[in-house]
């Protein structure tokens, strides 16, 4: 005998959980109180779900399923404001959540992919190859998992930022539908504008990103200044060379009025010298564009080092003699495997 696979409440909107319900008869109104319980209040239990009836309860837990993360591993910073969180899913696949308690704020970094098919050459999410995308829901849970901890402290998620391991326009729908549910008043009615998106630059899906109409922070990943380097480090730029992601990065700009943010991962030796920031500030001059540099995060499956403190500063100083807008990254959790993808990497792939 076969049984019914129960639907997955999480992640719909109160919409799609009222059109869920209403063959069992459930009010239309139920809806919005039921996703106020999985998304404000999290709630995994159709029993604590106090505002409805026993009956209705009961028929809910037996029809639905709701998401549960499960903690496989933490790491905290010494000075006790990055906490990394090694995240399970139902089916065991797992992936970073990072906590950053910055002076502005909380901000929560996450997943959008276990694993990444990109093949950065710096990146530690690309060593195991990608396993699968998440959903909307898979991603919302994250950061649910970290308001529920910071409820504790009497705080909230104040910002989010997607850059954890994976490729989130590789998974556009999927993120959207994150971005989307979590701006929601019965989620967490956070603004648009709290939201960083970053991408290795995949060029139909940033036009695309353009015309959703959200004043989204748009992180490209550019790393090198020529298109020779850069394919050495970012495959993907064989598909959308150089030319091709600045352009839509100014279109992005033009369509949302936002600046694009191009990040640059600082390498000792490979894209940190002098001519290397003049040819970034050609390619930047006159764009409604900043420079986030990022000295690396050392990967030992890389090989990688980062540069001197003072030669972050030459670079840096390079590109503002320029009228480059430029600021270094905030240093955070490099004492606990900071590079996305590495605690995965070290607990999961590692032990098999």
């Amino acid at each position: 005998m076969t049984t019914t696979a129960k639907l997955e409440l999480f992640g719909l909107f109160a919409a799609e959980i009222a059109e869920a319900i209403r063959p069992l008869g459930l009010e239309a109104y139920r809806a919005r109180q039921i996703a106020e319980w999985l998304y404000k209040h999290n709630v995994r239990d159709f029993s604590a779900m106090t505002n409805l009836s026993k009956d209705q309860r009961v028929k809910l837990d037996d029809q639905f399923t709701i998401t549960q993360l499960r903690q496989k591993a933490v790491q905290h910073s010494g000075d006790g404001r990055t906490s990394k969180f090694l995240l399970a899913f139902p089916d065991d696949m797992a992936v970073e959540t990072v906590l950053m308690r910055q002076p502005y704020g909380n901000s929560v970094c996450i997943s959008t992919q276990v694993g990444c098919a990109m093949g950065c050459t710096f990146c530690a999410s690309t060593l195991g190859g990608l396993a699968r995308n998440l959903t909307g829901g898979e991603i919302l849970a994250q950061v649910l998992y970290i308001q529920e901890l910071l409820t504790l402290e009497q705080q909230k998620v104040d910002s989010i930022v997607i850059m954890g391991s994976g490729e989130p326009l590789a998974n556009y729908d999927n993120v959207l539908r994150f971005i989307r549910l979590i701006h929601e008043a019965y989620c967490l009615n956070l603004s648009y504008r709290s939201i960083t998106l970053s991408t290795s630059g995949l060029v139909p899906e940033i036009d695309r990103l353009a015309q959703e109409s959200l004043p989204l922070t748009l992180s490209i990943s550019l790393h090198a200044p020529t298109n020779e380097l850069r394919t050495r480090l970012m495959p993907i730029n064989k598909r959308y060379p150089l030319e091709q992601v600045l352009a839509a990065g100014d279109r992005y700009s033009a369509a949302t009025g936002r600046r694009a943010t191009y990040e640059y991962t600082l390498i000792a030796g490979i894209n940190d010298q002098p001519s290397q920031a003049a040819e970034l500030a050609v390619l930047l001059k006159g764009r409604l564009a900043n420079v986030n540099l990022i000295p690396i995060n050392p990967v030992p499956e890389r090989g990688l080092l980062r540069p001197s403190p003072a030669e972050v500063v030459r670079f840096e100083q390079l590109l503002k003699a320029q009228h480059i807008n430029v600021t270094v990254r905030r240093e955070m959790g490099t004492d606990i495997d900071a590079a996305c993808g590495q605690l995965r990497h070290k607990i999961i792939l590692n032990n098999g």
